[in-house]
């Protein structure tokens, strides 16, 4: 995609600061032509965990998926801005509610993504969220996590740096607790369905990895 489309989806949010944080994450973040790739042929609704500003269903929307998508995420100020950023878009069928993960989940039927908030929980609230997210996955769909994985690589030890950073700048509310590892994401997914692990480095340094579970069609 070209630079014109980032700037087209960063206009849309309210503040200079938003604005160029978007413009710099679609620029250099693989995340979202990740997840586009990997929803782009289901028809099925997406439950969108750690939305922040809502960004992955505006990018969707600029590669022609039409699909529901609702957004979740703990920082009240992130919804507020996807809120003004939906109002600006002339895209339907994206909402966005704050929400504590940890309190449990919303009914759902369909794809789930869960990005980059893992290490906010404890190993046990870890589990729970990523067992009633696999619940939520409707046969034949996808769970779609991107995480930090825990390792001893530099990349990892970046990953930690940057998320102080994050807090430290107020950008997120929380430092990190735990950083799950792959065989955390096998053991409790494994379960329901196939689990794949790949790399999703793109232009950053951070120990990012894309986790995807796919579950069985219906026999």
């Amino acid at each position: 995609m070209s630079d014109p489309t980032f700037q087209e989806i960063a206009s849309l949010f309210p503040g200079t600061w938003d604005r160029n944080y978007v413009a710099a994450k679609l620029r250099t973040d693989p995340l979202y032509t990740a997840l586009a790739e990997q929803l782009q042929n289901s028809p099925l609704p997406l439950l969108d965990l750690g939305c922040g500003l809502g960004l992955l269903g505006f990018f969707l929307r600029s590669r022609g998926i039409e699909v529901p998508i609702h957004g979740l995420d703990y920082d009240e100020r992130k919804i507020k801005s996807a809120h003004l950023a939906s109002e600006s878009s002339a895209s339907t069928g994206l909402t966005f509610s704050q929400h504590d993960a940890r309190t449990g989940l919303p009914d759902h039927l369909g794809n789930v993504s869960i990005l980059d908030i893992l290490q906010f929980f404890t190993p046990a609230e870890q589990d729970t969220l990523l067992t009633l997210s696999a619940a939520r996955v409707a046969p034949g769909a996808k769970l779609i996590i991107r995480s930090g994985l825990r390792d001893d690589s530099l990349r990892f030890r970046i990953t930690v740096a940057g998320d102080l950073l994050a807090k430290a700048m107020f950008w997120m509310k929380a430092a990190p607790i735990h950083y799950p590892g792959a065989d955390d994401f096998h053991r409790i997914l494994s379960p329901f369905g196939h689990v794949e692990i790949t790399t999703l480095w793109g232009r950053t340094p951070f120990n990012n990895h894309l986790i995807v579970l796919q579950r069985p069609d219906r026999a």
